[in-house]
């Protein structure tokens, strides 16, 4: 160490920081600094930890973290030797290692983060090379997790571990994650079981007390949050076989009083946001950019840490913890703004997604777990969470509330994020199955009751495709995705469908006759894009819903869809087919004629509602008449299959009279024109080998609902 000293001794401030500035531009340009191995280290160290300006120490600390990036790196010869000599003189004769930890708590946030970030960066280059794990920053963090209050030392360990948990994820090396995450275990635990205790009044009094004194506790916070995230993303690479990988479920009953605490909003919003993560097996979503496999491996745990999980969530839900979520207004770029006196309060949608992702999960969840043994208490115990969803929704958002048709509101609340809105269409799609099987009701009375409580999925289908404007194109680009939840959700979907196309006649004619209307003139308010209007559907000024293919879509993305176009796939040969789990299926045959579904008759006044009958078939006397009118063009299509109504586009006119019976053929015969033509783009890309997957099953669904379509056209022709 004197030897250093006597090195440091020399350098003046303006010749240190001229060095320093040089080598960092010598290392830009891939060449060698003109001083030695043994005098840069002695600047560099002079830099970090002797009384310098606050730029001298930020400069050497970028510097080494850029020089272990250049280990890691390929660079020439000259320049590698040069940094491997300078990092060893740094690390093993100096050991930089330790002062850098010790920046960990100054107070400037910048060179304490920037300490937490070449310490990082050397954590990992080290159990890259050697697989060994630092001592010194070991000893650091656990320290700091067992002892350190919220503050600057404690916040630099979190990210430093944050940080380097996710460059190990996106390395993908379960061996030297597993070895890293054993040696934090019980350190994580401790630190969790502090922030994070399980009984609930222990959690009150601990935010309380931290929040009371740390007023940087809501920063400390967050990181812990960010932690627990890149834990719980761990389980897709090496499992779950520690306890410090499962803490966001074992957590979630304190998780959850934090987000209805008094905490601060963006501590609440970062906490549920983590949970919604957790639920939807999406950890680490936001910065692994699809580098973290998508599947989770499901671990020994796996399915009792996310019951547990949607236990907690169910549990708190029925100790009304909806009541007690916070839900500020709108932030905007800049942050909020004053709202003017003609402008109505725009709430936090993320915060209101968030929330109603989280318990519609949590009811899937709960659903699978009880299986085909829940009775009609299990249904009415789910219609109980949807009706409490339903009551925070209105409390929170008044603009949910004024839809004319319940089940709007996904497409009202996620129209902006279609994986959300995915998620929540294929959890509704789940919570109507269970209750159709449990409930005990009919067809009819069971349809009835999914519309008045937003989950009837026939209208969530037909609300997707109005947002897209019928664009198969659109439901393409979902199916080749890296994402299979919309895969899972339409073959599903499917399913049903074949088995209820009557029921799908009259979804048509409710989501018609409810007057779901969009106009962009009237939704535009300064500042604020996306917000909807619904209008009747006696408005003659302005084109119905079911016509203009605008449906509920947000402003912003009318523009990105209308000039929307795919890849041109005939000229890629970079995809090979894979296979797609879904069981098989009669081609061919049409399974709405053995339908167990009560057969009604909708019949519509001049006004008002659809009025249900009882008789034996979904029918409207105007529907009958546009279909007598049609069916004089029908031609065959492709394998024997004659669509009517399908034969062009140009035949949907948009100029037709708003009349229920002409906007319910409408609607249908759009809806299964799109469905045939993604057919016939998938089937096409197959031929050439060219969609991602082996899609012979999803075929033979498409092909089952175009036959449901034919045959339901037949049999009214006939009468």
């Amino acid at each position: 160490m004197e030897s250093a000293v006597s090195c440091r001794e020399p350098f003046t401030r303006t010749e240190l920081f001229d060095c320093l500035t040089d080598t960092y531009r010598c290392f830009l340009t891939g060449s060698c600094p003109t001083r030695s191995p043994a005098d840069m280290a002695g600047m560099i160290f002079t830099g970090v930890c002797e009384l310098v300006p606050m730029e001298l120490t930020c400069i050497s600390l970028t510097l080494v973290d850029k020089m272990i990036h250049l280990r890691s790196q390929s660079q020439p010869p000259e320049v590698s030797v040069f940094c491997a000599e300078l990092l060893r003189v740094l690390f093993q004769d100096m050991d930089l290692m330790s002062q850098l930890v010790h920046q960990f708590q100054n107070e400037d946030q910048i060179i304490s983060h920037l300490a937490a970030k070449s310490v990082s960066t050397c954590a990992v280059y080290h159990l890259h090379k050697s697989g060994t794990i630092s001592p010194v920053w070991h000893q650091k963090c656990v320290q700091a997790f067992h002892s350190s209050p919220p503050g600057a030392e404690l916040d630099a360990c979190l990210w430093s571990l944050t940080e380097v948990l996710k460059r190990l994820l996106k390395a993908a090396d379960p061996e030297i994650l597993e070895r890293l995450l054993a040696a934090f275990d019980s350190s994580l635990s401790a630190l969790c079981s502090k922030f994070l205790p399980e009984e609930r009044k222990e959690e009150t009094q601990c935010l309380v007390d931290f929040t009371s004194s740390s007023r940087s506790w809501g920063t400390t916070f967050c990181l812990l949050l960010d932690l627990l995230e890149a834990l719980t993303a761990s389980t897709s690479i090496c499992g779950a076989g520690l306890r410090s990988q499962r803490l966001t479920h074992i957590h979630s009953s304190a998780l959850l009083t934090t987000i209805s605490s008094t905490s601060e909003y963006f501590v609440k919003k970062r906490a549920l946001l983590l949970l919604k993560r957790a639920v939807l097996q999406k950890a680490g979503e936001d910065w692994a950019l699809g580098e973290v496999p998508s599947t989770v491996m499901k671990h020994e745990d796996f399915s009792s840490d996310m019951n547990m999980l949607a236990q907690t969530v169910l549990t708190a839900v029925d100790a009304n913890w909806l009541q007690s979520v916070q839900v500020e207004s709108a932030s905007f770029f800049g942050g909020t703004r004053h709202i003017r006196g003609d402008e109505g309060q725009k709430p936090d949608c993320v915060m209101l997604r968030a929330v109603s992702l989280l318990l519609l999960k949590s009811m899937e969840l709960h659903i699978q777990t009880a299986g085909r043994t829940a009775g009609v208490d299990s249904s009415i115990e789910v219609h109980g969470y949807l009706q409490s969803l339903w009551s925070f929704l209105g409390r929170c958002s008044l603009h949910l509330m004024e839809v004319t048709h319940s089940c709007s509101w996904v497409s009202l609340l996620f129209g902006e994020q279609d994986d959300d809105m995915t998620e929540a269409a294929k959890a509704l799609l789940s919570i109507f199955l269970h209750h159709r099987l449990c409930s005990g009701l009919d067809e009819f009375a069971v349809l009835e009751a999914a519309c008045s409580s937003g989950c009837n999925p026939h209208c969530h289908f037909l609300l997707l495709l109005q947002s897209i404007s019928f664009d198969h194109s659109i439901l393409l680009d979902f199916l080749i995705s890296a994402e299979t939840c919309f895969l899972e959700y339409f073959v599903r979907y499917l399913k049903y469908l074949r088995s209820d196309w009557q029921g799908f006649t009259a979804a048509c004619e409710r989501v018609c006759m409810s007057g779901c209307h969009f106009s962009p003139q009237e939704s535009i308010t300064p500042g604020d894009m996306s917000a909807l209007k619904y209008k009747g559907a006696s408005d003659h000024n302005e084109f119905s819903s079911c016509v203009q293919p605008t449906g509920v879509l947000p402003v912003e993305r009318i523009g990105a869809i209308a000039g929307l176009c795919l890849v041109e796939y005939d000229s890629s040969d970079e995809s090979d087919p894979g296979s797609m789990e879904t069981s098989e299926v009669e081609p061919g045959v049409c399974v709405c004629q053995k339908s167990q579904c009560t057969d009604l008759d909708v019949k519509q006044g001049n006004s008002g509602p659809p009025v249900f009958t009882g008789q034996k078939q979904y029918e409207s006397s105007e529907s009958t008449g546009l279909l007598r009118e049609t069916n004089s063009t029908l031609e065959g299509g492709p394998g024997g299959l004659s669509l009517p109504l399908l034969q062009s586009k140009k035949t949907l006119s948009t100029n037709m009279a708003p009349l229920s019976g002409h906007v319910t053929g409408e609607t249908s015969a759009r809806a299964v024109l799109c469905l045939s033509e993604l057919r016939e783009v998938v089937t096409r890309l197959q031929t050439k080998k060219l969609f991602p997957y082996n899609p012979s099953s999803l075929l033979k669904l498409l092909v089952q609902v175009e036959n449901c379509s034919h045959q339901s056209h037949l049999l009214q022709f006939s009468k």
